[in-house]
C-alpha cells in the first residue's frame, strides 16, 4: 500500500476512534449479566492445580467445511495493530474486516497462521488498546473465567469455570490435534439465548482482567466453552514473532461481569471479525 494511503487509513481510523469514545459509556452496552447462583460458591472454592495434558483428556472433534461468510472475534496484543483470533474464524477468507464502531470497518491487511494451532494473526497497522496476557500463571481447576466478544453477532459474555483438559481434534477440510482447555458455562449475558456463534476467536478473561486463553469452541448441549490453553499462544505468538504490551485491564467479578466486558469492547480490546468469501 502506498504510504499517501496509509496515511489516508490512519486518518479515518483516528477519527472513527474519537467518535467512539466520545459515545456515552452505556450507549451501546447489552443489558448487565445476571449474578450466577453458582457465584458465591466458587467465589470461597479453591481448587487443584490443573493436571498436565494427558493421553486420557476428553476428545473434543470439530468437522472443518468449505469457508462461509461469518462474524468472530478479536483482540488486540500490541499496538502495532496486531489481533489475536480463532483460525477457522478467519480461514480462507477473501476479505476479513474488523467492525470499530456499528457500520465502520477497517480491513485487514495481512492473515496469519500456522498448521500448529488454531489461532490466526491479523494486522491492520494500529490497535489503539491491548489486552494484558498472562501465560505463565498456573489454573487451577474451578477458575473463574469470563468469555467475552460477539455471540451471534452482538456484545455478550458468559461467566465459566475451568473445569479440565481436553484435546481438540480437527477433521475434513484440515485435520489436528491440540490441547485445550474447557470451561463449563454458569452465566450469560441476560437475554443471550442458544448457540454462541460469533464468540469464537474471543478472548477468556481471569478475574484480574488477563487473558489465560483464546476461544476456538463450543458445546452447547454440554455447556462448554473450550479455549486454546496459554502455552499454545506464547508458541504461536512466538512463531509470529509477536512483540506484546500490556494494556487496560479490569477485574471481573462473578456478581457482576457486563461492565469490564463492555469497557473491553468499547477501548478497542475486544472487536468484530467479519469474513466474506468468493471475492
Amino acid at each position: 500500500m502506498r504510504s499517501f494511503d496509509w496515511l489516508i487509513y490512519i486518518g479515518a481510523l483516528g477519527l472513527m476512534l474519537a467518535v467512539i469514545f466520545a459515545i456515552a459509556p452505556d450507549a451501546d452496552a447489552p443489558p448487565p449479566a445476571p449474578q450466577s447462583e453458582f457465584a458465591e460458591q466458587f467465589a470461597q472454592e479453591m481448587g487443584p492445580l490443573l493436571p498436565g495434558p494427558s493421553p486420557l483428556d476428553e476428545m473434543v472433534l470439530v468437522q472443518v467445511g468449505e469457508p462461509q461468510n461469518g462474524v468472530g472475534t478479536a483482540f488486540a496484543v500490541n499496538e502495532k495493530g496486531d489481533w489475536l483470533t480463532a483460525r477457522h474464524v478467519v480461514e480462507g477468507c477473501s476479505k476479513v474486516t474488523l467492525e470499530v464502531a456499528p457500520g465502520n470497518y477497517v480491513p485487514v491487511a495481512k492473515v496469519a497462521i500456522d498448521d500448529g494451532h488454531d489461532l490466526a494473526l491479523l494486522s491492520t497497522g494500529r490497535s489503539p488498546f491491548p489486552v494484558t496476557l498472562d501465560l505463565a500463571a498456573p489454573l487451577r481447576v474451578g477458575d473463574a473465567g469470563f468469555a467475552v466478544g460477539f455471540p451471534q453477532g452482538e456484545p455478550g459474555e458468559l461467566a465459566t469455570q475451568l473445569v479440565a483438559r481436553s484435546r481438540l481434534v480437527t477433521r475434513g477440510k484440515r485435520e489436528g490435534d491440540a490441547p485445550i482447555l474447557a470451561w463449563a458455562e454458569i452465566g450469560r449475558t441476560e437475554g443471550l439465548q442458544g448457540t454462541l456463534g460469533g464468540i469464537s476467536g474471543g478472548p477468556m478473561f481471569d478475574a484480574q482482567g488477563a487473558v489465560r486463553g483464546v476461544i476456538v469452541a463450543e458445546s452447547p448441549r454440554r455447556g462448554r466453552l473450550y479455549t486454546t490453553s496459554p502455552q499454545s499462544i506464547e508458541a504461536f505468538l512466538t512463531s509470529q514473532d509477536v512483540p506484546l504490551a500490556a494494556g487496560p485491564a479490569e477485574q471481573f467479578e462473578l456478581s457482576g461481569y457486563g461492565a469490564p466486558s463492555d469497557n473491553a469492547r468499547r477501548r478497542l480490546q475486544v472487536v468484530k471479525v467479519t469474513c466474506e468469501v468468493g471475492k
